[in-house]
């Protein structure tokens, strides 16, 4: 089972791929639309499981608190751009345009996450302290990947 970095870190890797495949694709194609799919269906259930696991832990450290609520900040940024892109047609210039800055956003919150919060998350939590969050992490995902539709009806609604 990997530890809770090496399994954030592989699902960054997966998106960063999707991230490749989006862009190289083009208009409302059937390689697009699946990539979209598997992006926006795993991007929504990492956040929530990364958020009450791995950032729950980091909250409760002094340290971790600023940074925990920047991260959460940005997921709830990402997640605003999803939407709004899940809503356009593919095939306009103007889901090209808010792709890329989801794009661009996103990729400088997962190398910021990867680098800086990473880094110090390894310092200042002990690692007796986060063992099993990987397994935690995984698990929590599954489950928030059933509720994504739900959620998404419920957050329409206010």
């Amino acid at each position: 089972m990997p530890n809770i970095y090496d399994a954030i870190k592989a699902d960054h890797d997966d998106h960063r791929e999707l991230l490749k495949t989006l862009e190289d694709t083009s208009g409302d194609s059937d390689e697009r639309r699946k990539a979209w799919d598997r992006f926006y269906h795993d991007v929504k259930s990492h956040a929530a499981a990364e958020e009450e696991t791995f950032y729950s832990k980091l909250i409760s450290k002094t340290w971790g608190q600023d940074s925990a609520r920047h991260s959460v900040h940005e997921h709830q940024q990402l997640d605003d751009l999803m939407e709004e892109l899940n809503e356009m047609d593919m095939a306009s210039s103007g889901w090209l345009t808010k792709f890329k800055t989801l794009k661009h956003d996103y990729e400088h919150h997962i190398d910021e996450e990867e680098d800086e919060v990473f880094t110090r998350a390894k310092e200042v939590i002990p690692e007796e302290e986060i063992e099993g969050y990987g397994k935690r992490f995984e698990e929590r995902k599954k489950e928030e990947r059933k509720l994504i539709d739900e959620k998404r009806e419920d957050s329409l609604e206010d």
